[in-house]
């Protein structure tokens, strides 16, 4: 895999558990899908509220004012529910986190689901974008892993092309890591072998 040159950040303003991170475990990138996820909730909100309102100013007086004000009230109530409410919550609970260590998947309202990549274990990582998506800044990101069954997609991540180069960036550096930490574990086990012939009373 062939790492970009990408300067790695860690994030300074993080809304995640730190007690789901290893010791020495570092954020560097914290992600909600694209805000234009929500951006039909939000326009869904303003015509709900907008037409509700505007139903209960023009029910003529009458007994059944009330009951019927009460009715729209509730109904465009439901519909907030249904169209706006869930749809913001799911776009806030879901978290795709980049670490020093793996990349982090969370989601679910009242039941929460997760899913955990490790950096040694990916092999490869690509994204994909449609015409809108270069557009609005967004893609989905494809990746692989050894023994991890088919390829984890995900889609409407903000910034797809910046993510997939970071994370290959990541891949490479942990490779590094852990090649140089071999390499140092095998010269202080070679150390301590000749440390121990020297050691030893030589025959005559």
């Amino acid at each position: 895999m062939i790492g970009s040159r990408v300067a790695v950040r860690h994030a300074e303003r993080v809304a995640f558990p730190e007690n789901l991170l290893a010791g020495d475990e570092k954020v560097v990138k914290h992600l909600h899908p694209h805000w234009l996820t929500v951006f039909v909730p939000t326009v869904l909100f303003i015509l709900v509220v907008g037409i509700a309102s505007f139903l209960v100013a023009v029910i003529p007086d009458g007994d059944a004012q009330d009951i019927l004000r009460i009715v729209v009230l509730a109904l465009a109530l439901i519909v907030l529910i249904l169209l706006v409410v869930v749809p913001v919550l799911r776009w806030r609970t879901t978290h795709y986190v980049i670490t020093s260590h793996r990349v982090m998947v969370r989601f679910g309202i009242l039941s929460r689901h997760g899913k955990d990549i490790g950096l040694s274990r990916i092999t490869d990582v690509s994204y994909t974008q449609s015409l809108w998506d270069r557009i609005i800044g967004a893609g989905t990101l494809t990746i692989e892993s050894a023994g991890e069954g088919p390829p984890q997609v995900f889609a409407n991540i903000p910034n797809s092309d910046d993510t997939q180069q970071l994370i290959n960036h990541l891949v490479e550096q942990d490779e590094q890591d852990r090649a140089r930490d071999s390499a140092q574990y095998v010269g202080e086990a070679y150390r301590d072998l000749g440390d121990d012939d020297e050691a030893r009373p030589r025959r005559r």
